[in-house]
């Protein structure tokens, strides 16, 4: 069959709940890496994060950043940095509201606290440590993605930063991103960098940062464990992660034909 463009999210998508790979995922995307598609990984993560799954499944190719930060076989394609003038006024407002930020670089991440419990029950959840204290962290150098640390009620006290998006993946935290950002406009750029359409492209995600890719891609699919929103917009939902969900959906979508 005509080779495609495969993206996959990470968290609960290509890892399971315990943060391992199943092992009908690996063997599901080695078959689809032999059989001549490009496979790429399209996460929410840091590109630093992504290290471990990109090694262990022989990938070389990501969206990362929520699409603000894109590579393609080893090579920066594109890169969307927020501007520190937004940045700081950022800083200011979630310091007077008391809620931690997190900014995010292309090596690195600091915190703009010491130590707080949302930011050690999030991050903690990716199997992160607390990141060290550094509030200036993000002068001088790109910033792509803010984790901001905050329950859902206190989203609307950031309502008037029309520059920036923010997308819950945490009940303790939302991603920061520059307005109109997402893995579709990763996709997107994939797409000019490669002689291929949209209807070429294969998305398969659980959360809501996936719902721009899955609504965009030519085929969106839904894991069984994604959140109601995004089975409502996929073209096709699977098993969930834990029961060989990648597996079932390359297989039920003949993407090995």
């Amino acid at each position: 069959m005509d080779k495609k463009l495969i993206f996959f999210d990470i968290d609960g998508t290509i890892y399971d709940h315990d943060k391992q790979i199943p092992a009908s995922t690996k063997t599901a995307i080695r078959h689809l890496k032999e059989h001549g598609h490009h496979v790429f990984i399209a996460t929410g993560r840091a590109p630093f994060m992504v290290s471990p799954v990109l090694e262990e499944l022989g990938i070389d190719s990501f969206i990362s950043y929520n699409g603000q930060y894109v590579v393609f076989e080893g090579e920066v394609i594109y890169k969307n940095p927020i501007s520190a003038q937004s940045l700081e006024a950022l800083l200011q407002h979630s310091e007077t509201c008391g809620h931690p930020l997190v900014f995010m670089g292309e090596e690195g991440m600091r915190s703009s606290v010491d130590d707080h419990p949302f930011v050690h029950e999030g991050i903690g959840s990716l199997k992160v440590e607390h990141p060290k204290h550094d509030p200036s962290y993000y002068k001088g150098r790109d910033i792509f993605q803010v984790l901001l640390f905050c329950e859902e009620p206190d989203e609307p006290q950031y309502g008037h930063f029309r520059e920036f998006d923010l997308v819950r993946w945490h009940e303790r935290s939302t991603d920061v991103l520059p307005a109109g950002g997402s893995k579709a406009e990763g996709i997107k750029k994939v797409i000019e960098k490669l002689p291929f359409d949209r209807e070429d492209t294969y998305a398969f995600g659980d959360g809501l940062n996936d719902l721009q890719m899955i609504e965009f891609a030519g085929t969106g699919v839904a894991m069984g464990n994604a959140v109601p929103e995004l089975k409502k917009a996929a073209d096709f939902i699977t098993k969930p992660v834990d029961e060989d969900g990648i597996a079932h959906a390359v297989e039920a979508l003949g993407l090995l034909a």
